[in-house]
């Protein structure tokens, strides 16, 4: 079996096993499933005038109604540390994990506390939220919009 040479940034340690490092470095950044899936939400509720990962405000925000000041974050609940699934940390390299899931956390709190100097109303969507009712959330979305 040919051994794999991996390109590191020395941001993340060396893994121990290569089908876990092919798991993880296939995760993305933009356009995840989530994202999708209440973008498909949105289509069939015929919600629209929205941006994509809007680059000309603080934080990138995943989905931005422009004129109306809010921003959409979509966090998947293992990388962004969701309360309600409490996910555990991986079992190694757990330091490395550790800090890394603070840092993520750590600067979703800055996104939002400027998006809220900038007059932006923020809203959160968990992973496990768009799972259990899509329904739920792109309603009370709709309500939020309607009242901007």
């Amino acid at each position: 079996m040919r051994q794999r040479k991996y390109v590191r940034d020395k941001r993340s340690p060396i893994p121990k096993n290569e089908n876990v490092s092919k798991v993880m470095s296939a995760n993305k950044a933009k356009n995840t499933k989530p994202e999708i899936v209440l973008r498909k939400a949105l289509s069939k509720a015929r919600i629209s005038g929205y941006r994509l990962n809007y680059k000309n405000v603080s934080g990138r925000p995943d989905i931005a109604f422009v004129s109306k000041k809010i921003a959409i974050f979509v966090h998947g609940c293992f990388w962004h540390r969701c309360a309600y699934c409490d996910y555990k940390l991986p079992r190694t390299n757990r330091t490395f994990w550790k800090e890394k899931f603070e840092r993520n956390v750590q600067r979703d709190k800055r996104k939002i506390v400027e998006l809220n100097k900038q007059g932006w109303k923020v809203l959160i969507i968990w992973e496990c939220e768009i799972k259990k009712s899509i329904e739920k959330k792109v309603k009370k979305l709709k309500t939020i919009l309607l009242r901007c």
